[in-house]
């Protein structure tokens, strides 16, 4: 794992009262996490991401898991790194869950 996705796990993803899978294979891919319950996953993009073909690729994979029934989210380093509440707030906001389901788990 990258230090955002460390970063990701342990301080946050870790602590959900809900099984989060961590560099979760499905078909050909391995995803950053994957919420089974929810149908989630959850990618941590570098700056690489921004490149045109990596973006292509990005498109087919989402595309892909989409068509499993599978959301794709994606953050950037930076938004780990910057906006690491408004990341986790997100996630909780797609979860359908508050900070105070944190605790109980």
């Amino acid at each position: 794992m990258t230090a955002e996705e460390r970063h990701l796990w342990y301080d946050f993803l870790k602590k959900l009262p809900i099984p989060v899978k961590r560099q979760k294979n499905i078909e050909n891919y391995i995803l950053d996490f994957y919420i089974p319950s929810a149908k989630l996953a959850i990618e941590i993009d570098g700056r690489q991401h921004k490149l045109p073909e990596h973006r292509e690729q990005d498109r087919i994979r989402d595309e892909f898991l989409n068509g499993l029934g599978i959301a794709v989210v994606r953050y950037s380093n930076d938004d780990i790194c910057n906006r690491f509440q408004a990341v986790a707030m997100d996630i909780l906001n797609r979860l359908g869950l508050g900070f105070e389901d944190l605790r109980k788990g």
